[in-house]
């Protein structure tokens, strides 16, 4: 059975934030601005995460861009190469605060709620098949950015209501289970940052008044890679992999998308040759979003001499006797990253970490007995959000075969058989 299709601006309405300014925000309110960040992977919403507090002042101010409990609120801008959270539908849950719509968050607002069940919307437009469109829109940059006119464009089946009710109760389920395990990998994340807090303190401003060294003391080598001469014409199928910006995340390489070089192109650039446990960084990139490709850091676990790094990264060896993952995780942290927005030049689009920054970079250095207690700890917690992940992965492959079906007119055919 084929279900007939609409496009969402026939049953939905969009109405954009007000771009607020950093120099808008304090440092506690009851009023916080709902930005991209606060619409997690899979639809959850959480006011909390990465908070931005506004003045009490503001929620009169601009009270027409206040949230009340049950809006609908959608992010307009995410990553080109691994989308999360750009167009899925989320709840809004104020507990009492003041919530102020930001820029590049739309609030979406149903036309007819008697032809339109917002359980099945919110599955219909987190569906693969839907958001693989918006990636037209990435205007082959490394961000897709939707326009109000682009989002309303979209297509959606659009069965019965009796039989978008039935579709998003079989899927409600698989929903739920794919929802949990969301939750508990962030939980793990959360809790490795807590702990680092509970030890260490902001590792920026020090609170705890630990030893300081800069990244070049720590190091006995930091190198930005190179630009192949000839670019992408001399990639080849197989052979030594380059890794590029796009392959450098936080605390995570992701290879399925590396090229590679030959032996020769390789040889010819071995002074950013990769060792095993050298650490990567992003050098240019943009600073406006959660996974900003500026900055990203993670540790190359791979032989020596098996990769190597384009101009968009640098490679940072450290001495024998540092500790790697203690100075990748201070790296990582949330307060680092806004270190790194303080220190890197260049446009609002375009941004790069120097090499002399980079050098410089500040890192607090606790005994070792307390950096290896913390490691261990939190290996730990890695291996349990490394099987949260896992379960994550299948929940979630489970959730968008159901969703393939569901939108074929397959899933209540088959239910009802």
């Amino acid at each position: 059975m084929s279900l007939p299709f609409v496009q969402l601006g026939e049953i939905c309405d969009l109405f954009n934030g007000f771009a607020f300014k950093s120099a808008d925000y304090v440092d506690v309110s009851n009023t916080l601005s709902c930005r991209m960040s606060n619409i997690r992977p899979g639809g959850i919403f959480n006011i909390d995460y990465n908070a931005r507090y506004l003045p009490d002042s503001f929620a009169e101010k601009y009270d027409q861009f206040l949230l009340k409990d049950g809006d609908v609120v959608i992010a307009m801008t995410d990553l080109a190469d691994a989308p999360k959270i750009l167009g899925v539908p989320t709840v809004i849950e104020t507990n009492g605060r003041n919530i102020l719509l930001n820029q590049r968050v739309g609030k979406l607002a149903i036309k007819d709620s008697s032809k339109v069940y917002f359980p099945y919307l919110q599955k219909a437009l987190n569906s693969p098949k839907v958001r693989s469109v918006y990636k037209r829109f990435a205007a082959g940059g490394l961000q897709v950015n939707l326009g109000k006119k682009d989002l309303l464009s979209v297509s959606i089946p659009l069965p019965t209501l009796e039989e978008q009710k039935k579709i998003a109760d079989i899927l409600g389920a698989a929903d739920s289970v794919r929802l949990k395990d969301q939750q508990l990998v962030e939980h793990y994340t959360l809790l490795g940052q807590s702990l680092f807090l509970e030890m260490f303190g902001d590792p920026v401003s020090n609170t705890k008044g630990w030893d300081i060294k800069q990244l070049k003391d720590l190091s006995i080598k930091i190198h930005s890679g190179s630009t192949p001469k000839g670019g992408s014409k001399v990639y080849v199928d197989k052979g030594i992999a380059l890794l590029r910006s796009q392959n450098v995340w936080k605390n995570k390489l992701v290879l399925n998308n590396a090229v590679y070089i030959d032996d020769e192109t390789h040889n010819k650039m071995r002074k950013s040759s990769l060792k095993n446990r050298d650490i990567l960084m992003t050098k240019t990139g943009r600073i406006n979003t959660e996974n900003s490709s500026l900055g990203r850091a993670a540790m190359f676990l791979g032989e020596d001499d098996s990769a190597n790094v384009n101009g968009h990264v640098y490679l940072i060896r450290l001495q024998k006797n540092i500790l790697n993952e203690f100075v990748l995780f201070i790296l990582t942290t949330n307060e680092y990253r806004e270190y790194i927005r303080s220190v890197c030049v260049g446009g609002i689009d375009k941004r790069q970490i120097n090499k002399d920054h980079l050098e410089k970079f500040p890192i607090i250095y606790p005994p070792v007995e307390l950096q290896n207690k913390f490691t261990e700890q939190l290996q730990l917690i890695e291996i349990q959000k490394k099987q949260a992940q896992e379960n994550l992965e299948k929940s979630e492959a489970l959730f968008n075969s159901l969703l393939q079906r569901a939108f074929k007119g397959e899933l209540t055919e088959s239910k009802a058989a």
